[in-house]
């Protein structure tokens, strides 16, 4: 239930500033993805899931939103300017390729010593870590690939339909 809701409340946290019903979801589209990552980290260092790991995965998605996020408002404010949308989503990309990699880097490396800490104190926190960088590395693959694509594909759908609606 409370992810579902925190879903809900990041889908309206991104709707309101960018007038948009459809580019949340293109946003939250890689938020599964980061799912998969980080039972894929809990597969690969033999941890079980835990309560704390899908803290660990609500966590994830806001950070995986982010990146997302700072991707879209570029290519809304080039589009805004007059770029076409495939080199507005182009262009978006190169700028913003190094923001979200230092992202990901700096979340993982910055997670790596808790992961492999082996006192007692910490033990219970290392499944909401391996969730959450795992999380973020796979997503961040996801988050300049699929969020580009997802942008064009709209777009072409977007304009099939206003070419129908003409008729």
């Amino acid at each position: 239930k409370g992810f579902l809701l925190a879903l809900v409340a990041i889908y309206t946290l991104i709707a309101i500033p960018l007038r948009s019903f459809s580019q949340p979801l293109i946003i939250m589209l890689a938020i599964p993805f980061g799912v998969v990552g980080a039972f894929l980290g809990h597969l690969l260092l033999g941890y079980q899931l835990s309560i704390l790991s899908f803290f660990g995965i609500v966590g994830l998605s806001g950070v995986v939103v982010n990146d997302a996020i700072i991707l879209a408002d570029l290519i809304n404010r080039l589009r805004a300017e007059g770029m076409e949308i495939r080199e507005a989503v182009i262009l978006s990309c190169r700028r913003r390729f190094r923001p979200v990699i230092l992202t990901t880097i700096t979340t993982f490396f910055g997670l790596l010593p808790m992961i492999f800490e082996r006192s007692l104190q910490a033990r219970f926190l290392i499944p909401m870590a391996i969730s959450l960088a795992f999380g973020v590395l796979f997503a961040t693959v996801i988050t300049l690939v699929l969020i580009p694509c997802s942008y064009l594909i709209w777009e072409e759908i977007s304009a099939i339909i206003k070419r129908r609606g003409r008729r």
